[in-house]
């Protein structure tokens, strides 16, 4: 990839923040602040944040709210579904840090809202 072809950062990786006021399954209700709040430190922690690097960021509705709570990283498309600290410390090391999918997260193709 040339440098003018190059993207600012290597990976984008967007938690759906979304929350329901009408009762309606969300992200929110499953704990996807705490998620993205620890991913943001982990990544700033391990150097892994900046131009050339990586860049968590907050998202509205992905549309995936059946397979809540979800998170995407671009530009390889690929979605996850988190449960615990366990799972976002897992996407850090395994996909931001080192390029490996962590297989056991993907998001079911069919999930959708």
């Amino acid at each position: 990839m040339t440098d003018a072809n190059k993207s600012y950062y290597e990976r984008h990786i967007f938690f759906c923040l979304n929350e329901r006021k009408n009762g309606e399954a969300c992200c929110a209700q499953h704990h996807a602040q705490q998620a993205y709040d620890r991913c943001k430190a982990l990544v700033k922690s391990q150097g892994l944040s900046g131009p050339g690097k990586v860049r968590v960021n907050k998202s509205g509705c992905l549309d995936r709210c059946a397979a809540g709570p979800v998170a995407v990283v671009y530009p390889e498309a690929v979605w996850y579904t988190y449960v615990d600290e366990q799972d976002i410390d897992e996407i850090v090391e395994s996909h931001l840090k080192n390029g490996r999918v962590v297989e056991r997260l993907l998001t079911p193709p069919h999930l959708g809202r």
